[in-house]
């Protein structure tokens, strides 16, 4: 990441310069903000649980969350925009894995702090596309 640093030309300041990222210390509190803000929906947290720490592909994230691909897109976007997934395409199949598996203890751990336990969404055993069948077994 690159610092930028603005500063006020001194005629508008009464000759004091300032920079105002340095001021306010605002980039850090950012980032952070985005990485909690692209998490924030409830279906944005089912769909980083049900990848997990395992590739998965939308058609597992259909079956296991009883939704429309087109809606799941949406959503993915948005966790693909944050950095938080990485894509891979099989043929007609788009496959999700998150980029930092540490993310699912961030969520677990938040959920702790609330006082409940996150539902385990793993990879449907039941999704009978070729491409599902043939990596069923990678991770379980």
């Amino acid at each position: 990441m690159e610092w930028i640093q603005v500063t006020f030309r001194p005629e508008f300041t009464g000759g004091v310069v300032y920079n105002i990222f340095t001021m306010a210390n605002i980039l850090p509190y950012e980032d952070l903000a985005g990485l909690l803000q692209a998490i924030g929906q409830p279906i944005r947290l089912q769909i980083l649980l049900a990848i997990g720490e395992c590739e998965t592909c939308v058609c597992h994230l259909e079956s296991i969350l009883d939704c429309r691909q087109a809606y799941l897109s949406q959503h993915l976007m948005a966790l693909r925009k944050a950095g938080l997934l990485i894509t891979r395409r099989e043929g007609r199949f788009m496959h999700y894995r998150l980029t930092d598996p540490r993310l699912l203890d961030l969520l677990h751990q938040a959920a702790e702090l609330q006082g409940m336990q996150l539902p385990d969404l793993s990879p449907s055993r039941h999704c009978s596309c070729p491409n599902c069948a043939k990596h069923q077994t990678a991770c379980h």
